[in-house]
């Protein structure tokens, strides 16, 4: 199997420990990306640090990638980020 950080695009969401706010990108280094928003590299986030990684998915391509993070910054997949992450903002356990 071929090293997942080179094969895939990972569109993610991140949450500020500041303000609560998500930030949503995408990379295809999650870990390098997400080290980069801890440290204060990134000019949109720097301000918001520290982070917390709350959601991630991979996808095959550039293109798919960009799509779903244009979808994931929308109200519908706001919508859907809020239902798929419920046990996560609510704290309870989802059986």
């Amino acid at each position: 199997m071929a090293n997942l950080k080179d094969t895939y695009y990972w569109v993610y969401v991140l949450q500020s420990k500041k303000d609560g706010k998500k930030y949503t990108g995408y990379t295809q280094n999650l870990p390098l990306r997400f080290e980069a928003h801890q440290k204060g590299k990134v000019p949109s986030t720097k301000h918001r640090r520290p982070f917390e990684l709350i959601y991630f998915e991979g996808c095959l391509n550039k293109e798919d990638a960009l799509k779903r993070e244009k979808y994931l910054k929308s109200y519908y997949g706001k919508m859907y980020l809020g239902n798929r992450l419920k046990s996560y903002f609510t704290g309870q356990v989802v059986e």
